[in-house]
């Protein structure tokens, strides 16, 4: 079991399939663009399919596929199919911009994958464009209809909000879930390398839950399970739910659960710690997996209480969200 010193167990593992995206989100990647890691030093698909297998062995029981964006990838659909056939995974999830997700996940899902997240900041076709320096809205509307009518229930929509660029949208990402299994993903803006974060741009939990109150009066909070990073509501006579994610303002250290596999095969125990281990390299120097299990399990040891606050982040080295995965 993967237990750090104040005895949270890790049963949730997140691997970026990738560095590349078919985006440009303000957020994620600096405007100049990032310096990709070379493709031979990127874990191939059989290592990052033994790595999986070590942290499911260890308790893991929820893969998250990430990016980048994790659907150009070439292979995942075999990655897909060798890691939902581990045993002990109970979920094998993905977070994607829906660029190119409709048309590819019939068969991911005959692959294995069992959730999907699917990321949109606006409703807006003009604004969406401007907002990732890309076209591509009609597509993304496209993928959220296609996870539902394959049976994705609920299909989660992540919407970074950002003062001055959607946060007037918020009540009407919410409009989403009154007749659609869609559960909306508010999540406050969060300072990486080069994505120009300024406290002016974030838009606090505490205002984003007002503002749909006002409008949505029977919002009522479930019961959040101790490792949830998300505050969960329903709606009366609404078939989809609402969350907010508020890593800044009301952080969830204290239940954290998850830990990160980085496409260059550098391993993070924390989203915003810049602290990393690499294992592709000691993997490729033919250690064996108990010997890989170690330095996995001490890495989880050194994990700290928990973040620093919003704005010793914002000065913290860290690399950019396309290189650690969303």
């Amino acid at each position: 079991m993967l237990v750090d010193s104040f005895g949270r167990r890790h049963t949730y593992l997140r691997i970026s399939l990738t560095e590349r995206c078919n985006l440009r989100c303000m957020y994620c990647m600096p405007a100049e663009g990032v310096e990709l890691t070379p493709n031979p030093q990127l874990l191939s698909q059989n290592e990052l399919v033994r790595l999986a297998n070590l942290f499911v062995s260890s308790g893991v029981d929820k893969i998250r596929l990430t990016g980048g964006e994790p659907t150009i990838r070439k292979d995942i659909e075999e990655i897909c199919s060798q890691l939902s056939s581990l045993k002990g995974l109970k979920t094998l999830a993905i977070t994607t911009n829906g660029i190119t997700l409709a048309r590819k996940l019939p068969k991911l899902k005959e692959c294995g994958l069992s959730s999907v997240n699917i990321s949109l900041d606006t409703l807006v076709p003009a604004k969406f464009e401007f907002m990732t320096r890309r076209k591509g809205h009609e597509r993304v509307m496209e993928s959220i209809h296609t996870a539902i009518d394959l049976g994705y229930n609920p299909v989660k929509v992540n919407c970074v909000v950002m003062r001055g660029f959607n946060d007037d949208e918020i009540c009407d990402f919410v409009e989403m879930t009154r007749d659609k299994p869609i559960n909306i993903r508010f999540i406050e803006f969060m300072p990486f390398d080069g994505n120009v974060w300024n406290v002016k741009k974030l838009v606090p939990y505490a205002e984003m839950l007002d503002r749909v109150v006002k409008q949505f009066t029977s919002l009522k909070r479930l019961q959040d399970h101790p490792t949830e990073t998300a505050k969960n509501f329903t709606i009366d006579g609404h078939c989809g739910t609402v969350s907010f994610i508020t890593s800044m303002t009301k952080n969830f250290c204290a239940g954290c659960n998850r830990l990160r596999l980085l496409a260059d095969g550098n391993f993070k125990v924390c989203l915003f710690g810049p602290s990393e281990v690499s294992l592709r390299d000691p993997l490729r120097s033919g250690v064996d997996d108990h010997e890989l299990g170690e330095i996995i399990g001490a890495a989880v040891k050194r994990k700290k209480a928990s973040h620093a606050g919003m704005f010793d982040i914002a000065k913290t080295a860290n690399r950019p969200m396309i290189h650690i995965g969303g």
